[in-house]
């Protein structure tokens, strides 16, 4: 493993949890620039496949859902270590399904879900790339929505 800031390989461990998910949590800090950042541990029993909407098929990678909430959260009080939990969330409820091939609307359904009660506003800019808004009426519609 390499450092996500400067790429080196000498760090420390500063803390680790584990979770009820079978998950360990572990907060590291890089010895060469001293930035912190945390990392997850978890044993994979099935590899997961995203069934894509162009009928692709391709592995499940937790970081795609990173980035994705990285943008939607951009400028938003949401911290990295709420986006790895939540992205930690959606791959553990695909896991505890059960199913080697899923698609990824469930995962964006998921991701959804739980975003919804981080912040509103990422949820809106995550639903109007993930539903592919097009019309100022989506959005008006997605609005009457989240007051609820």
């Amino acid at each position: 493993m390499k450092c996500p800031y400067c790429g080196s390989a000498d760090f420390k461990t500063l803390e680790t949890r584990d979770s009820p998910e079978n998950t360990t949590r572990r907060r590291k800090e890089c010895i060469a620039c001293e930035k912190r950042f945390t990392t997850y541990e978890y044993v994979e029993t099935v590899e997961l496949m995203v069934r894509k909407k162009d009928g692709k098929l391709e592995r499940f990678d937790v970081n795609k859902i990173i980035r994705g909430l990285q943008k939607a959260c951009e400028k938003r009080p949401v911290t990295m270590d709420q986006i790895n939990e939540l992205a930690s969330r959606v791959r553990q409820d695909l896991m505890l399904k059960g199913k080697e091939e899923i698609t990824s609307q469930e995962i964006g359904d998921l991701v959804m879900k739980y975003l919804k009660n981080l912040d509103r506003i990422a949820y809106i800019r995550f639903a109007s790339v993930y539903k592919q808004f097009e019309e100022p009426e989506d959005f008006r519609q997605l609005l009457l929505e989240v007051k609820k």
